[in-house]
C-alpha cells in the first residue's frame, strides 16, 4: 500500500513538473523571491497521518489534493524539486508538509493548509 501511495505522489509530482513551462537561464539566475511567510515549527513525524488515513481524508473531501499543495508551494520555491509530501496534524488542523530540494542543494520545508491550500509556514 505504501508503494501505491509513493507512486501516486511521484506521478503527481511528474505531472506538475510536466505542466510547468521551462524557464530560461536568465530566469533561473534571477534574484530569489523574498517572502513574508512566517517560519513555524515543523510537525513531528508521529503527528502525520498514515497513508490509509490520508486516502480517507481525500475521499471525504476534507483536504485538497496533494498536487494542489505542490502548486501552492511552487509560489514560494519555484525551481525546487519536491522530495516528499506528508499530511500532518498541526494547530488543530491538517497541513501538508512538503520537503523540497532547491537548486543550491538546500532542503526547504513548506507547510500548506490542507483545507484552504494557503501557505502557512516555511
Amino acid at each position: 500500500m505504501r508503494y501505491v501511495l509513493a507512486l501516486l505522489f511521484v506521478g503527481l509530482t511528474v505531472a506538475v513538473l510536466a505542466t510547468e513551462s521551462g524557464g530560461t537561464l536568465a530566469e533561473e539566475s534571477a534574484a530569489p523571491v523574498v517572502s513574508t511567510i512566517p517560519v513555524q515549527s515543523i510537525p513531528r513525524n508521529d503527528a502525520c497521518l498514515s497513508p490509509a488515513d490520508m486516502r480517507e481524508a481525500l475521499a471525504d473531501k476534507r483536504v485538497i489534493e496533494p498536487v494542489a499543495a505542490i502548486r501552492a508551494a511552487r509560489q514560494v520555491i519555484p525551481r525546487a524539486e519536491i522530495q516528499r509530501a506528508r499530511l500532518c496534524r498541526h494547530d488543530e488542523g491538517l497541513v501538508y508538509l512538503l520537503t523540497a530540494l532547491r537548486r543550491d542543494g538546500q532542503f526547504v520545508h513548506v507547510m500548506i493548509d490542507a483545507t484552504t491550500g494557503q501557505i502557512t509556514g516555511r
